[in-house]
């Protein structure tokens, strides 16, 4: 059985662990939600009042943050993948 979460990567387009991150969902052809904290400052604000930081990436499953982008990956990677 699937299971659907609601899903949102933040991240920043010049930052080297978002991009490892932004590559491997392309190589595995996993689109998900994406927004630019660089672009948008509610995006950024939204990062602190969750985490209580702006770091990035940042993966947001059903409203919890997920940081780092190896534990990102090997989420994305366990439920998205297979």
């Amino acid at each position: 059985m699937s299971v659907h979460h609601e899903l949102a990567l933040y991240y920043r387009p010049t930052c080297p662990f978002c991009i490892r991150v932004l590559d491997f969902m392309d190589r595995q052809g996993v689109t998900i939600p994406l927004i630019d904290i660089s672009r948008d400052r509610d995006a950024a604000a939204t990062l602190i009042k969750v985490g209580g930081k702006q770091q990035v990436p940042c993966l947001f499953i059903d409203g919890k943050p997920l940081y780092e982008s190896s534990d990102i990956i090997s989420w994305i990677d366990e439920h998205l993948c297979r």
